[in-house]
C-alpha cells in the first residue's frame, strides 16, 4: 500500500506565500547590508583620510598639585596647523584641568612636553582630540 503525497503539483498553483516572503526578506537584507557597508566605508574614510592632524599622549606625570606634564606626539601634514586638547582628572574622576596646545610649522612629526595647569592634583592626562585650524 502506498502513501499519498501531500505535496502540491509543481507549477500548478504558483509560488507559496512563504517563498515570496523569503525572497522579499533577502532583497531587503541585501539593500540594508549594502547601505551599512557604504556608511561604514564613508565614516572610515572621513575619520582616517580627512584627518590632517593627530596626536597621542606618550607619557604624563603630575609635577605638583597645580601642574601635570604630558609628553605629546603630534603627526600632521607639512602645511597644516592646528591644536590638540588635553584634560586632566583627579583621582575621584573630576576634571581639574583642560587646555588647547597649538602646533604650527612645517614639521610632520612633533614631540613636545607640555604643561597643563590644574585646580587640584591631577592623576591623568588625556588627549581629547586634535583639530586642524
Amino acid at each position: 500500500m502506498g502513501t499519498a503525497s501531500t505535496r502540491l503539483p509543481e507549477g500548478r498553483y504558483g509560488r507559496a506565500a512563504d517563498e515570496r516572503a523569503d525572497h522579499t526578506l533577502r532583497i531587503v537584507g541585501t539593500v540594508l547590508g549594502a547601505l551599512l557597508l557604504a556608511l561604514v566605508g564613508w565614516l572610515g574614510y572621513h575619520y582616517v583620510g580627512q584627518s590632517e592632524i593627530s596626536g597621542q599622549v606618550i607619557t604624563f606625570q603630575a609635577v605638583s598639585d597645580e601642574k601635570v606634564q604630558a609628553h605629546l606626539e603630534v603627526r600632521k601634514d607639512a602645511d597644516a596647523s592646528g591644536y590638540c586638547t588635553l584634560r586632566s582628572q583627579s583621582a575621584d574622576g573630576a576634571e581639574v584641568g583642560r587646555a588647547d596646545f597649538r602646533f604650527d610649522g612645517h614639521e610632520t612629526r612633533i614631540d613636545r612636553v607640555v604643561t597643563l595647569r590644574t585646580t587640584a592634583k591631577g592623576s591623568t592626562a588625556e588627549l581629547l582630540g586634535c583639530h586642524a585650524g
